[in-house]
C-alpha cells in the first residue's frame, strides 16, 4: 500500500471511529439510564406514569403532575413563540432591507447563546414581578371567566415558565423557518406577482404552503428544546408537583424535578425514580427530534425533486 493510500485509510478510519464513538456513547447512556431505572420500573410499573403522589419519605412516586407541567409549559411556549418566530422569519426572508437581514438575524440567533441561568435570573427579578403586578391582574380581570386565568397572582408559575421558554426557542424556530423560506424557488414567487398577487398574497399562497413541512419541523425542534430545558424553568415555575388548570399556579417539569431533587435522593429507589424520569425525558426528546428531522428532510427531498 502506497503512502498516500495509507494516509487516506488512516484518515477514513479515524473519522469513522469518531463518528461511531458518538453512537457508542449514546448506547452507553441509554444502557445506564435503563439499568438504573429498573428498580423503579419493577416497583411502580405503569402506575409511575399515572399517579400523582410524590412522597420521598414513604417512597411512593408518581409523575403525572410532572408530565402535565412539562407539556403545559411547553405548549404555552409554543403558543407565544410560533407566531413571533414566523413573523420574524418572514420579515427576514422577504421584507427586511438586505443590509438589515444579516445583523438582525445574528442578533436573534444570539439569544440562543445566552446561558439558561441568565434567563432564570431575569425571570426571577424582572419577569415574575412584572407578571404578578401587571399581566396576571389584567388577565384575571378581563379573562378571569376562563379557568386558565384564575387564582392568586404568584408571578412564578406555568405562565412565567412558558414565557421564558418561548424566548429561548424563538431563535431555533426563526432560524430554521427563515432558511426554509429562503429555499422557495424565485420562479414561484415571480409567477405569483405576474398574475397580480400582492406581497401578502404571495406570502400566504406561495411562501407559507411551500415551507409548511419545514416550519413544522422547526416548531417541533423548538418543542424538543422546551421539553428539556432545566435551569431557567426551575427558577420560575414554582416547583410544586400539583395539577392545576390555572396558568398562574406553580408547577413542575421533568427536567426541573431532576435538578431539584437529585442531590436530596437518599435511597436507591428514590434515585431510580429520578433516573426513570430522565429516561422518559430522553425518549420523549429523541422522538420529537426524529419527527422534526424527518419533516425537515421532507422539505429537502421535495426541493431536490423539484430541481430534477
Amino acid at each position: 500500500m502506497k503512502k498516500g493510500q495509507s494516509l487516506d485509510f488512516l484518515f477514513i478510519s479515524g473519522t469513522g471511529a469518531l463518528a461511531w464513538s458518538i453512537v457508542a456513547l449514546s448506547a452507553v447512556l441509554v444502557y445506564q439510564l435503563v439499568r438504573t431505572s429498573m428498580p423503579s420500573i419493577h416497583a411502580f410499573g405503569w402506575h409511575f406514569l399515572v399517579s400523582s403522589e410524590w412522597d420521598a419519605v414513604k417512597e411512593h412516586f408518581g409523575i403525572l403532575p410532572v408530565i402535565y407541567g412539562t407539556l403545559i409549559s411547553s405548549l404555552v411556549a409554543l403558543i407565544i413563540a410560533v407566531p413571533l418566530s414566523l413573523g420574524i422569519a418572514i420579515y427576514l426572508a422577504e421584507l427586511a432591507p438586505l443590509w438589515l437581514r444579516a445583523p438582525l438575524g445574528f442578533m436573534i440567533e444570539l439569544l440562543a447563546a445566552i446561558p439558561s441561568v441568565i434567563y432564570g435570573l431575569w425571570g426571577i427579578f424582572v419577569l415574575a414581578p412584572f407578571l404578578r403586578n401587571f399581566i396576571q391582574p389584567f388577565l384575571g380581570k378581563y379573562l378571569g371567566f376562563l379557568p386558565f386565568f384564575q387564582g392568586p397572582n404568584y408571578g412564578v408559575g406555568m405562565l412565567a415558565a412558558g414565557v421564558i421558554l418561548s424566548i429561548m426557542i424563538i431563535p431555533t424556530i426563526t432560524s430554521i423557518s427563515r432558511e426554509v423560506f429562503a429555499t422557495t424557488p424565485t420562479s414561484l414567487k415571480e409567477a405569483a406577482f405576474a398574475i397580480g398577487a400582492t406581497r401578502w398574497e404571495m406570502i400566504r399562497l406561495v411562501l407559507l404552503p411551500y415551507g409548511q413541512s419545514g416550519v413544522l419541523g422547526a416548531v417541533i425542534l423548538g418543542l424538543g428544546r422546551a421539553l428539556g430545558e432545566t435551569m431557567a424553568v426551575t427558577m420560575v415555575i414554582g416547583n410544586r408537583p400539583d395539577i392545576s388548570i390555572s396558568l398562574f399556579a406553580p408547577g413542575y417539569t421533568m427536567a426541573s424535578i431532576i435538578a431539584n431533587e437529585f442531590a436530596e435522593a437518599t435511597s436507591n429507589l428514590y434515585v431510580s425514580a429520578l433516573m426513570e424520569i430522565a429516561l422518559i425525558l430522553f425518549v420523549l426528546t429523541l422522538l420529537v427530534n426524529i419527527i422534526a428531522r424527518a419533516l425537515v428532510w421532507s422539505v429537502s427531498h421535495k426541493l431536490e425533486g423539484g430541481a430534477a
